[in-house]
């Protein structure tokens, strides 16, 4: 990127962060996520580093906060509330380590002991270096104390200029109005400053959310915002109401007074304030990045939201000699988990074509780290989806993983256009065998029912996990064996063991690797009803309708050949289909023509003569209170996989539903649940938390 194009680039992210920076802090309004704005900022950050020349006083980068809003009286912080740079990643921290001993003048994790006197005990090196303690995702507050008694609190506003809630303060439980000075502390200063983080815990932010829904009024985002909200409002009643929490996180003193920042947390704990308890002071880098992993990990199983840890020079004299930069402490940092949301730029756009024939338009986007995976490919799903978001190649974007899993662009930052994107419009032909492209509904399709790209889609699908589950034969794999000649559909996987030498013999594979296919392979001759059903790749038949489909077999025995199968899946109309649970007009015209091709059957027979047989377990279901019951699940549970719920619901006598509908009885959600959420609450069904679905099938 030239100077000028990074110039132009800078003065637009610079134009977009303020104007959400401002829409949150001064008119409580959350146009996107902190994830998503910070990702904008580090961008802005790195850019500027790489042509300082560029940096201006007015950057966000230099700044704190919004101006302080005008219905609350205006309060002068005698010291100014900094906030914290952001480090991603742990060459990040280590950059900033970096940079805070070059400005120093020596080495604050090496420290030289050569002039100390022998007397000293323990020598620093084996002092704690950093004290890290947990980001609270909360309301930075300024308390002042005279002899002992609140008499102020403040918001940090600009950092400079922030707004006097004392009154609101007043009302949390957490913060004592009067301090507990014990005897033991020799002297406490006549005005004493204390700093720390508002916040709202999950359970209290569900309880006023499920009010919310009850009134008809809007559901809150998060609970950093009702946090901020609340300690906004004018009367002192509705803050009461909100049973806000508070932990103390510093004392503002000369360095003297505290030699450690741990100093600082044991004396606020004896003032009487709540400090965060997972504080830790450690003696070295690796024991910052050990730490910040625990938490990531941890961080659901926490009654409050967290979005990283805080890292500090534990020693005050180094803190203060450290100074500020920009308006931040060069010896702290803000060192963030993995964001869930990040800002990129979509690249081109490419379309692959499924197993069904489906041309899928897929984002190729400049590299970015999401959820702890770096992200460079996110399905478009299709030509709607794109005109809905409003995308072209070159935007910028926001990028998140649903359920920490599945990339997913969520929303295109129109006012970062250059003038130099371009539309994207789908092909007209597939871009495998130059076939017609026709649209079907929503879905363009290649017109060429033998297209190369559904063979290989179909096969993909058909070792996949959910269907024969064969493992170690992955698309590269099976991409290579098509190439070879050595299969012309999936069929022919199980008759490898005659080809053992032409496996072994291909490039990077040897005898070992070619053996432990064949066995695998071998091993999965024989697979349940469903699962099979799956694995034939119908259009529109997925896990769910495969279960129902099978349940209209009426078999005794434990195999089910499969040319008994093909005759009982003939004998089916479209309107037996239709009988079935979710099957609709659509579905049961597309599972009646799969059976009734000659090319397929002829596919099921070839799958006889290999020696596939088909289980049909007798399943023995229990009367359970959920007998009967339809359950839709939708984000990811803590305690077990989908598949294991599922198969936990049918084995009570449950059924399972893909799509939520008013036959629906509940709707089990994890966390990142997606729109089926919404819809459930829209029309009523019954919403199951973890908790409440793990005591149901107890």
């Amino acid at each position: 990127m030239t100077k000028e194009n990074t110039r132009e680039r800078i003065f637009k992210l610079r134009a977009e962060i303020n104007r959400y920076r401002y829409a949150y802090h001064v008119e409580d309004k959350s146009l996107i996520s902190d994830a998503a704005l910070d990702s904008l900022k580090k961008e802005l950050f790195d850019l500027e580093q790489k042509f300082p020349e560029l940096i201006t006083l007015d950057s966000p980068t230099q700044r704190i906060g919004g101006a302080p809003l005008k219905e609350f009286k205006k309060v002068t912080h005698e010291t100014r509330m900094n906030s914290l740079n952001d480090a991603f990643s742990e060459a990040d921290v280590r950059d900033w380590i970096t940079r805070l001993e070059n400005y120093l003048g020596y080495s604050v994790l090496k420290p030289d002991i050569s002039n100390l006197p022998p007397e000293e005990d323990p020598p620093p090196a084996e002092k704690p270096v950093f004290y890290c303690d947990l980001k609270m995702d909360g309301l930075a507050l300024e308390l002042v104390y005279a002899d002992g008694i609140l008499i102020q609190a403040s918001t940090r506003g600009d950092g400079l200029v922030g707004e006097d809630v004392t009154q609101n303060i007043k009302t949390i439980e957490a913060i004592p109005l009067k301090l507990n000075v014990p005897s033991s502390m020799i002297h406490i200063p006549g005005s004493l400053v204390v700093r720390g983080e508002v916040f709202l815990t999950k359970k209290e932010f569900a309880r006023i959310n499920k009010e919310q829904e009850k009134r008809g009024e809007k559901i809150y985002a998060n609970p950093r915002n009702v946090a901020a909200g609340s300690i906004r409002q004018l009367d002192p009643k509705i803050t009461a109401s909100r049973k806000l929490d508070f932990y103390a996180y510093g004392i503002v003193a000369a360095p003297e007074v505290h030699k450690t920042h741990a100093n600082e947390f044991e004396t606020l704990t004896q003032l009487g304030f709540k400090t965060n308890p997972n504080g830790q002071s450690v003696k070295s880098l690796e024991e910052v990045f050990v730490f910040q992993k625990k938490w990531e990990k941890e961080r659901e199983n926490l009654p409050y939201e967290i979005d990283g840890i805080v890292v500090f020079i534990n020693d005050n004299q180094i803190f203060t000699n450290a100074g500020i930069i920009g308006k931040a402490p060069r010896a702290a940092i803000a060192y963030k988990f993995s964001p869930r949301e990040a800002t990129t730029i979509v690249e081109s756009i490419k379309v692959q074509v499924g197993r069904t024939g489906v041309l899928t338009p897929v984002a190729v986007m400049k590299p970015v780290l999401v959820g702890g995976a770096t992200i460079t490919h996110a399905t478009l799903h299709n030509a709607d989806e794109i005109e809905r978001l409003g995308l072209k190649i070159g935007d910028t974007v926001i990028i998140s993983r649903a359920g920490d899993v599945i990339p997913k662009i969520t929303k295109v930052l129109k006012e970062l256009r250059t003038g130099k994107e371009k539309s994207f419009t789908m092909p007209t032909q597939c871009p495998v065998d130059n076939s017609l492209v026709v649209r079907d509904g929503v879905a363009f399709r290649c017109s060429n029912k033998n297209c190369a790209a559904k063979l290989r889609e179909s096969i993909y699908h058909f070792v996949s996990r959910q269907a024969f589950n064969i493992e170690g034969l992955g698309p590269k794999i099976v991409d290579r064996f098509l190439d070879e000649g050595l299969i012309s559909d999936a069929a022919d996987i199980f008759e490898l063991k005659k080809e053992i030498g032409d496996i072994a013999a291909l490039d990077r594979f040897g005898e070992k690797s070619a053996q432990n296919i064949i066995e695998e392979v071998e091993s999965k001759k024989s697979i349940s009803l469903p699962r099979f059903i799956y694995a034939l790749g119908i259009l529109h038949v997925g896990e769910e309708t495969a279960q129902l489909l099978s349940k209209q077999f009426s078999i005794s025995k434990t195999q089910f050949p499969i040319k008994e199968f093909i005759k009982n899946c003939k004998s089916l109309s479209i309107e037996d289909l239709q009988k079935i649970p979710d099957v609709g007009p659509k579905v049961a015209e597309s599972i009646h023509g799969w059976f009734h091709d000659q090319k397929n059957i002829a596919f099921l027979e070839k799958l006889s003569q290999v020696g596939i047989q088909i289980e049909f377990p007798v399943i023995h279901v229990s009367r359970s209170k959920i007998h009967g019951r339809i359950f839709v699940l939708t984000g990811s549970l803590a305690t077990m996989s989908r598949d294991e719920a599922k198969e936990k619901i049918r084995t009570l006598g449950g059924e399972i539903s893909e799509s939520v509908s008013k036959n629906t009885d509940f709707l089990v959600a994890g966390s990142d649940s997606g729109s089926k959420f919404e819809r459930a609450k829209k029309i009523g069904v019954k919403i199951l938390e973890e908790k409440e679905f793990l005591s149901l099938i107890k």
